[in-house]
This record gives structure tokens, sequence and C-alpha cells, in this order.
């Protein structure tokens, strides 16, 4: 059988109270057994599994219920807390991965350094489904709901994405922002009858699958885009995701014509593994005017190489890094 898992933890509010409004509705039982502190419970071709460690602690549950279960797992969601400065109450989903760290590096909040998991299908369709529920729920204007960034681990496999409720411990034992994630859930699952939200069966290439590029952590341009156009999301790489260092300059001029730095791994990383999640779909970059190379290289006329890639969006991407400053550039590139 294939399954979609569910992953919460005990240790955070913002995790198990969606988990339990989840479980409070009809049909579930007792499902199988991955590992001492794990539960699990069945409902159709959706598992739930609760664990009482961090939420990105726990590494490879997709291929760990597979060698325990027999069960294939096409997907995984994960249920967690959000953090923020602002403290502001937000219900977010997001991609994950640290696709720009190096080797040498170590992730602050897991994963591992190189890293993206295949964005789910589901994250463009269930921001928008999210959206729904919460102003149905009267949620809205009081919690922001909103994409972030791709970020963090755990490291899994298979599509997979992070649905959080935030900022703050008050906020995280909301039990109506719970009921609304649930909610997102049981519709977005079709746990309550239906085919489900988010459900990706590609259409020879004309389906559009973004790759946001740099912008802030909650990506105001890569949002606006996927709610009015109404296209898939593959992940979303903040500038902080995009390290470009400064050249070593003599006499004030660079003495290297390559930007360094892991952007270009960043870059390949996320689009390999959008490109796993929707076969037959075409990857589009969406470029966030805010990216821009380090100011020490403006003017002295050093260039990004060409990815070595297959022809695709992204080395029509590359041709703008070498056109110079990529904040003169925005929009969809095609």
């Amino acid at each position: 059988m294939v399954v979609t898992l569910v992953v919460a933890t005990t240790a955070d509010p913002a995790s198990v109270g969606p988990a339990s409004a989840l479980l409070a509705m009809p049909a579930w039982s007792p499902g199988p057994s991955l590992a001492e502190g794990m539960e699990s419970f069945s409902n159709g071709e959706v598992r739930l599994l609760k664990h009482e460690s961090s939420i990105v602690a726990e590494d490879d549950l997709d291929s760990r219920w597979e060698a325990a279960t027999g069960e294939e797992v096409a997907e995984v969601i994960f249920l967690s807390r959000h953090t923020a400065v602002s403290s502001r109450p937000a219900l977010t989903v997001h991609p994950i991965g640290v696709p720009h760290l190096r080797e040498d590096e170590t992730p602050p909040a897991g994963g591992r350094p190189g890293w993206a998991a295949p964005p789910s299908p589901r994250i463009g369709p269930w921001l928008r489904l999210l959206r729904k529920i919460a102003g149905e729920q009267g949620l809205m204007p009081e919690f922001e709901v909103t994409l972030e960034a791709t970020h963090h681990g755990p490291v899994t496999n298979t599509p997979t994405m992070f649905v959080e409720i935030g900022s703050t411990e008050e906020y995280w034992k909301r039990q109506d922002a719970a009921q609304a994630i649930a909610l997102l859930l049981w519709e977005g699952l079709g746990l309550g009858g239906g085919g489900g939200v988010g459900n990706w069966h590609g259409n020879n290439g004309r389906d559009k699958v973004l790759l946001g590029i740099g912008g802030g952590h909650y990506v105001p341009r890569h949002m606006d885009i996927i709610l009015k156009d109404g296209v898939w999301v593959g992940h979303l790489l903040s500038g902080y995701s995009l390290p470009m260092e400064d050249p070593n300059l003599v006499n004030g001029k660079p003495t290297e014509k390559e930007i360094r730095g892991t952007w270009k791994q960043a870059i390949k990383v996320s689009y390999e593994a959008t490109k796993s999640a929707f076969p037959g779909g075409e990857v589009i970059a969406h470029l966030d005017h805010k990216i821009s190379v380090p100011v020490s290289m403006v003017g002295h006329g050093v260039h990004v190489p060409t990815m070595p890639t297959s022809p695709c969006c992204l080395c029509r991407l590359c041709m703008q890094y070498e056109r110079g400053s990529l904040s003169k550039h925005g929009g969809r590139l095609y």
C-alpha cells in the first residue's frame, strides 16, 4: 500500500494539538509500530505517527516506516510550531532543506548539508486551502497565512512539507488554530471523501512549477505569483540560502571572474529536488528583485559562469547572472 505519513511530536504543542484534533475526527484506528516511544494511527491511506523527539531530529522517517511496515511512503507532512522575532500569529507551510550549507557546516536545525527534500506538490494548493479555512474559521486577519522559504530538516527522501502554527507559546496552544490545521489535513488528504487537494498528475510539461530565487524568509513576491496564477510550488530559496562571497581585491579590483559561494550549489540541488517531485512539469525560475551580487563586484565586470545543466529555465537564469547584478531582473523566466 502507498501511504501518506503525517508526523507530529508530543514535545511541541503546535504539533500535537493539530494531531489530536485530527485524531478526534472519524475512522482512525491504531496503526503499525515503528519504534519504542512512537505510536501510529491509520485512516485509509493516511498514517499519523507521533514521537517524543524534536520534530527536526528524527531523520529518514519515510524509509524507516517502509522498512518496518512494508508500506511505501508517497509523501511526508510534518506538524510543527513556528517562531518569529515579530511574535505575530501565523499559519505557515514550506518545503525543507539546507542546500546552501557546505559539507563541513553543521545544520542549526536538522537536515544534511547540501540536501533538500523533494517539495510536496501540495504546498501551493494547501496554502490556498489554508487561507480559505482560516478565513471561514475567523482566524484572519489575526493570523497571517503565509509561505516560508526552504529551511531546516529532518532528512527525508520523498516529497515533504511542514505545516506550522506560530509564533509564540500562546498561539502554539490555540485550539482554534489546531482545528484549522486538522481541517486542512482532513480536506487536503481527502479523509472526508473526495480525492484530496494538491495531487500531482503532471500535464505533458504544460503545468508550471515555481522555483523561487531570492527575497526574504516569507517570500512575499513569490507568494503573490502563487496566489494569483495558481502555479505549483517548488523550492523557495531566500537570500540567506544563496551565499555569495566577495572576491579578493588587488588595487580595488577583483582578482577572479567568478562569484564564489554555495549559491550555485543551492540552486542546482533545489532545482533537481523540485524536478523529482513534479515529473512531467516545467520548472520556472521566479526571481525576486532583491537578489544582488556582492557590492564590491558591481562595475568590475565579474560574471558568474553558466551552471552545467541540461537546457532548461535555469540556463536562462544563469544567463541573467552573466549580465550582471540580479537586482536588475525580476519576474518569471521562461
